[in-house]
């Protein structure tokens, strides 16, 4: 059913390094509160009056002989160290070795579910874990090792056996070599078709659409072999613009492509670390005048590999993002970790490299 190309690990295990500028001297301690202020010292023997936030005395400030020293752009000084070290932040993220490691949902019942995904859409079991301190177990399901490939990661709530999806979430993306043979397999296993194949709207590629057990739809794509069948996320948003700009400069990811459907009232744009044939990406949709969804309680996040999460969290801070777990290592496993929300409130976190290669030994 699904054909897969190897494909070597995205992650390398080192870390980059940031250097940021260094400011103009005096510009941050003094200037930093008063960003339009000019302060002129003229006459012979007049002296600048004291700094306190530098603790000099004004005698041993400069003095200006029969002329005029001026102190000017206060605020245009720190503004140009602030931009500076915001532009330098953003050019690491774009160096970053970033890659899409897994998303992360809530199933009713984790065999069930299992028995789907394996049976139906012919991923494997790579591992469980449970965890019966904190009342959950989680299974990680996918078409290739977790060092190198995306993958779902599921998570049972001891006694939960119900989530609201909400209308926020979409789909994940299957990328198969035959849409109708995969159709015809998933309803002899008694899987739920809610679209039969046919060709995409507004578009060519042949698709279907499939309910698993708990309600999650997945699209399945013709596609010819691929290093990466799990290949999309869907999430709708509000502010399709917004969203590019901050996937782009807060994640690194970039824009592949966008397409509009006016016919249809939705807009949707493809964003990922690489080509969409090869690699797991976001497909964002807007749909025309639409600017809130219900995000139920089912779909969790997404994870994105870092070098360094203390960096990926500055650069979240400087694109308006909000952080919901500083980073900083996991109680017990060390893992380092930094969690945030995008500007339509979909959660992501991100996981150190390194720390992720060693969970996996």
């Amino acid at each position: 059913m699904v054909r897969i190309l190897p494909m070597a690990s995205s992650i390398r295990p080192s870390l980059s390094s940031l250097k940021f500028s260094g400011s103009s001297r005096f510009s941050v301690s003094l200037f930093s509160h008063n960003s339009t202020r000019k302060f002129t010292f003229c006459h012979l023997g007049t002296a600048v009056p004291q700094v306190q936030s530098f603790g000099l005395k004004a005698s041993k400030l400069l003095r200006e002989k029969g002329g005029c020293l001026s102190i000017s752009a206060a605020g245009n000084m720190a503004h140009a160290s602030t931009a500076s070290t915001q532009e330098n932040v953003l050019e690491w993220v774009k160096q970053d070795k970033r890659r899409m490691l897994h998303v992360v949902y809530r199933v009713g019942d984790l065999d069930r579910t299992i028995k789907f995904y394996t049976e139906c859409l012919g991923m494997k079991l790579l591992r469980k874990r449970d965890i019966p301190e904190e009342r959950y177990t989680n299974a990680f399901l996918g078409y290739g090792p977790e060092d190198s490939h995306f993958v779902i990661e599921l998570t049972y709530n001891y006694g939960v056996d119900q989530y609201d999806i909400g209308s926020g979430f979409g789909h994940f993306g299957i990328a198969v070599d035959d849409v109708s043979k995969t159709v015809e397999l998933i309803k002899a296993k008694g899987g739920k078709v809610t679209r039969e194949p046919g060709a995409v709207k507004g578009g060519k590629t042949v698709v279907a659409f499939i309910e698993d057990p708990d309600g999650y739809k997945f699209e399945l794509l013709e596609r010819g072999p691929t290093p990466e069948p799990l290949c999309q996320v869907m999430l709708r948003v509000g502010d399709l613009e917004r969203a590019i700009s901050f996937y782009e400069n807060a994640y690194g990811m970039k824009l592949l492509r966008t397409r509009d459907n006016p016919e249809y009232k939705y807009t949707i744009a493809m964003l990922g670390y690489g080509p969409e044939d090869t690699s797991a990406v976001m497909e964002l949709t807007y749909n025309y005048g639409v600017t809130e969804y219900d995000k139920g309680n089912a779909y969790a996040q997404i994870a994105i590999g870092t070098d360094d999460v203390y960096k990926t969290a500055e650069a979240i801070r400087l694109c308006g993002g909000k952080i919901t777990r500083e980073p900083g290592p996991l109680p017990g496993i060390s893992t380092k970790i930094t969690a945030c929300l995008d500007p339509d409130g979909w959660k992501t976190v991100f996981v150190d490299n390194i720390d992720f290669l060693k969970e996996l030994e």
